[in-house]
């Protein structure tokens, strides 16, 4: 089945997101990350309503796209005011892109309250813009703004909306559920009336959900089943309020669960990939829990469940997430089973017995009921298995550190820690400053240490985060501190916790620079990347 078009409304109806924005240059990016994951319609903005949109429209008059169509996004004509003289139909109708998308009223609730618009007068607003715009050689989408509101109110003159776009020419006519509260089981019934009121017409049918109900992806998909052949949202459902359908979802259920063939398998396998891209240019951090597509969509914590995906993965897992683009993730925490432990010390090129295996599920339980939590904390995990099969090589020998934290009189804090450690049997004492006794004692151990590991400088700190574990305790509460660190290539987590801040954190800080410094020695190829896990003869 190939006969669904994707249209992905981002760069417009996304952007009226709280907090959503993009540059114009930011925004053709996106445009063409859009047109490589193969969306058929890439809706760009509405050209008149401010000069960013109009230099986006500018730049999109050099562009290629190898698949995706550009469609420009406007209103109909206003009231009183001819189709061919009103500006901002003028406007698209000079813009260079083949598809224009315009917007009109269908519910009588707008008409009498807003528009102050005679009905008759407003099927004859829709039919006038729609032929204009086609007679100006475009392509016309006819989004009706509010379809099931109005259709709810008056079926017959929601339907009557539908038809006078359709007549004058408009390729396809969208079915807005714009407040998003219209519930699957109401669009199927709509959508149903809306295909046999047009099926004379031969103009396609969209439909265009937001998700004030939760029910945007699950009200797409019922329209699809009734005839619908266009599907709008957003990458993952951005958009005012609560969002729109997320498209990153209705993709992958149009592909593997109904059949649809919407993309290639490699555009599909990208789709993971996509959403983050998205989310990280609009400064986002990725939904974990985003199905398909989030972090913890194949990740799996219960031992039964762990020993079911080993055993095979449809016992627990509804698709294959490398289809996906994704990847399957087995978390640790008290609640694993021996299995779990074994299948990531595998991943990790770890050798462990059956006992061994048994005493760090228990050595977790006991450490999780004191507050540490390794479904973040990757690098500690590992460093804990390391340490239960004897080859874990600890970076230096504390002696002792302290932090010193002074405020002045002039408002100033000044920061320092001194560290005393030993390695191979040499004393190290470094002192160094900070901007808090956290990154003071990461200077002083980097200062000690990075002439021996030079690799060191090439790690960064890149989150830290506090939570305190017991708030009725208040100061005294005891602290988990979770830190995420990078060497440009990798990132991965470690945990520190203690009723001391600090303490908690160099445990952490610790942690993170002995597990970036597990690397085998430069590979046969030359490159000089380091391979996470230690070689045999470093072990």
């Amino acid at each position: 089945m190939t006969d669904i078009q994707l249209y992905d409304t981002t760069l417009r109806d996304g952007m009226q997101g709280e907090g959503m924005s993009l540059s114009a240059k930011e925004k053709l990016r996106v445009a063409h990350v859009l047109d490589e994951l193969g969306i058929d319609v890439i809706e760009a903005g509405f050209p008149s309503s401010n000069p960013k949109e109009l230099e986006l429209f500018e730049l999109l008059i050099g562009e290629s796209f190898a698949h995706a169509e550009i469609a420009a996004f406007g209103m109909t004509r206003r009231r009183g005011v001819d189709a061919d003289q009103d500006p901002a139909l003028r406007m698209l109708a000079e813009c260079s892109t083949p598809v224009c998308t315009l917007v009109g009223k269908t519910w009588a609730l707008h008409l009498d309250k807003i528009l102050r618009v005679d009905h008759d007068e407003n099927l004859r607003i829709i039919a006038e813009s729609v032929a204009f715009l086609v007679g100006q050689g475009k392509r016309v989408v006819y989004d009706a703004e509010h379809f099931f509101d109005g259709f709810a109110d008056d079926p017959a003159y929601a339907l009557a909306c539908l038809r006078a776009a359709a007549e004058a020419g408009a390729e396809t006519v969208t079915c807005c559920d714009t407040n998003g509260g219209t519930l699957p089981d109401s669009i199927s019934v709509a959508i149903a009336e809306v295909a046999a009121a047009l099926r004379s017409s031969g103009a396609q049918i969209g439909i265009h959900c937001h998700d004030d109900t939760g029910c945007g992806v699950a009200g797409t998909l019922a329209a699809v089943a009734q005839g619908a052949t266009q599907v709008q949202g957003t990458i993952n459902g951005y958009g005012e309020r609560c969002g729109n359908a997320n498209l990153v979802t209705i993709i992958a259920n149009l592909q593997l669960k109904l059949g649809h063939s919407c993309l290639t398998d490699a555009q599909l396998g990208s789709l993971t990939r996509v959403a983050h891209l998205l989310d990280e240019l609009l400064n986002l951090t990725p939904d974990p829990d985003q199905p398909y597509v989030g972090r913890n969509a194949f990740a799996h914590k219960g031992g039964m469940h762990v020993a079911g995906v080993e055993a095979d993965p449809a016992t627990f897992e509804h698709v294959d997430p490398a289809l996906l683009g994704n990847r399957r993730d087995l978390l640790i925490s008290e609640l694993s089973g021996r299995r779990t432990i074994e299948a990531r010390a595998r991943d990790a090129g770890i050798s462990l017995e059956d006992e061994q295996a048994a005493r760090v599920l228990e050595r977790i339980k006991e450490r999780e009921h004191r507050g540490y939590h390794y479904e973040a904390a990757d690098g500690s995990f590992e460093l804990l298995l390391r340490k239960e099969n004897g080859t874990h090589e600890p970076l230096f020998e504390l002696e002792s550190w302290r932090a010193i934290v002074e405020k002045r009189a002039d408002g100033r804090v000044a920061t320092e820690a001194t560290i005393k450690i030993w390695v191979d049997g040499e004393r190290y004492v470094r002192t160094a400053e900070g901007n808090g006794p956290v990154n003071a004692l990461d200077r002083a151990l980097r200062e000690a240490l990075v002439e021996i590991h030079p690799h060191l400088r090439e790690i960064d700190l890149v989150n830290y985060k506090v939570r305190i574990l017991d708030e009725t305790k208040g100061t005294g509460a005891v602290t988990r501190v979770l830190l995420d660190a990078s060497d440009g290539e990798q990132v991965w987590g470690s945990i520190g916790v203690s009723e001391n801040i600090i303490e908690a954190s160099w445990e952490a800080l610790v942690e993170s620079l002995e597990y970036g410094m597990l690397a085998v020695p430069v590979p046969a190829d030359g490159s000089s990347r380091p391979v996470r896990g230690r070689a045999p003869n470093d072990a």
